[in-house]
């Protein structure tokens, strides 16, 4: 069974199509890159996946729960760390996380135990009484991260998570996020654009002006598109797309 399977979805805002047609499947483990520009269409995948925004056209189906149909089953199986920040700046670590836990119903017992182990696992276990204000963009990226993996979700959306951070904070949670595809079995929606959070072997959805141009490993678009790197096989699809 597909962790995410998008098919045929078709999204209008007025007269202005945002998606037209996309498909998409994820499987459980897999670390996904969904690469477009800005304005490509990834946020409003997003919202359509977490219900934000009805689908009104095709359908979208997590771990084969449709969102429109069976929306509670469905969204219970997602973590998502959105592209703006959602912390609340002026509550301490565990102030978020507590309220986030109680959103999700989860016994006060299980959730102090799921907190520490996350907020452990990202390196801030120190940090935990602390005011948001007071932590750095990669910090507050990374318990945004741990807050999204309190209810143990199967699916992980994130949208445009490393855009403003600096190399290493960037790398640390590239490197903790593909830790958990492998080690849990944790499919992973990695929404950027930004061609160097690519590595070989990955897949790979290149999305523009709201159509998926491309699916594939990266060594398969290369050679698809006779490139040398996936920065020139994303130009050169971006390019013929327009």
């Amino acid at each position: 069974m597909e962790a995410l399977d998008v098919k045929n979805v078709t999204h209008r805002f007025g007269t202005f199509t945002a998606l037209s047609e996309v498909s998409l499947k994820i499987s459980p483990g897999d670390f996904t890159v969904l690469l477009g520009l800005n304005g490509a269409g990834k946020t409003t995948l997003y919202s359509l996946i977490t219900r934000l925004y009805n689908n009104k056209s095709g359908s979208i189906k997590i771990y084969g729960f449709n969102v429109r149909e069976e929306s509670s089953d469905a969204l219970k199986n997602i973590g998502v760390v959105f592209q703006q920040p959602t912390l609340d700046l002026d509550l301490s670590v565990i102030e978020n996380l507590n309220y986030h836990s109680a959103l999700h119903g989860m016994p006060r017992n299980q959730a102090q135990e799921k907190i520490k182990q996350e907020v452990q696992r990202i390196g801030l276990i120190d940090c935990i009484n602390k005011k948001i204000r007071s932590l750095s963009g990669g910090q507050r990226r990374r318990i945004e991260i741990a807050r999204s993996l309190l209810h143990s979700p199967k699916l992980l959306l994130l949208d445009e998570p490393t855009v403003g951070l600096d190399i290493d904070s960037r790398q640390m949670i590239l490197s903790h996020v593909k830790n958990l595809c492998k080690k849990e079995n944790l499919a992973v929606l990695w929404a950027t654009h930004l061609v160097d959070e690519i590595d070989k072997g990955e897949k790979v959805i290149i999305i523009d002006k709201g159509k998926v141009v491309k699916t594939g490993k990266v060594d398969d678009i290369l050679k698809n598109t006779k490139s040398k790197n996936i920065r020139q096989s994303f130009n050169k699809l971006v390019k013929i797309n327009r």
